[in-house]
């Protein structure tokens, strides 16, 4: 992969996050219906964009440093609590891939607000650098983000999006 097709996909990738970041902090002006079809509409493309391109691999220009969060603790329980209005009763759901779970005679619940804010917090701060850095930043601040979605945010992905496609189609 040469390195423009790489910052063609980066730019790509940059306005589907921003375009999930938009949905998720806008939940409240929207339909449960139409949010649950939108945020479906996205996560599997998140999914694919950022466990099929390791830019390590393929790129030596990585500019590795500490980049700070622009989500911070009221910012985040706001958008949480946004989606939260809008599923309403069905927000929470059964947790079947909790580490707990195997130990747990009693079922573990999760909530698609906080799944949802949990996926937005990397994507948003990922975003953010490439805003403020003109994208100069972009490789690096993608590297991270991937590598939290590596780390948890790919399950947290796979989970909700189990939930939200069961009311989907329920």
């Amino acid at each position: 992969m040469t390195e423009n097709v790489i910052k063609s996909r980066l730019v790509n990738i940059t306005a589907l996050a921003t375009d999930y970041c938009a949905a998720v902090q806008n939940a409240r002006e929207i339909e449960k219906q139409d949010f649950v079809i939108e945020i479906l509409g996205y996560l599997p493309r998140l999914y694919w964009e950022f466990a099929d391109l390791v830019v390590e691999d393929v790129t030596s220009d990585i500019d590795y440093e500490y980049y700070p969060s622009y989500v911070d603790e009221d910012f985040y329980d706001s958008v949480r609590r946004g989606v939260e209005t809008t599923m309403g009763e069905d927000d929470v759901f059964l947790e079947t891939f909790e580490d707990d779970m195997k130990y747990s005679d009693t079922p573990i619940a999760s909530s698609i607000s906080e799944c949802l804010a949990d996926i937005f917090q990397p994507l948003y701060n990922f975003i953010s650098v490439v805003k403020e850095s003109d994208g100069e930043q972009m490789v690096g601040a993608y590297s991270e983000c991937r590598e939290n979605f590596v780390a948890y945010w790919s399950q947290t992905l796979c989970n909700v999006m189990r939930a939200l496609n069961n009311l989907r189609f329920k």
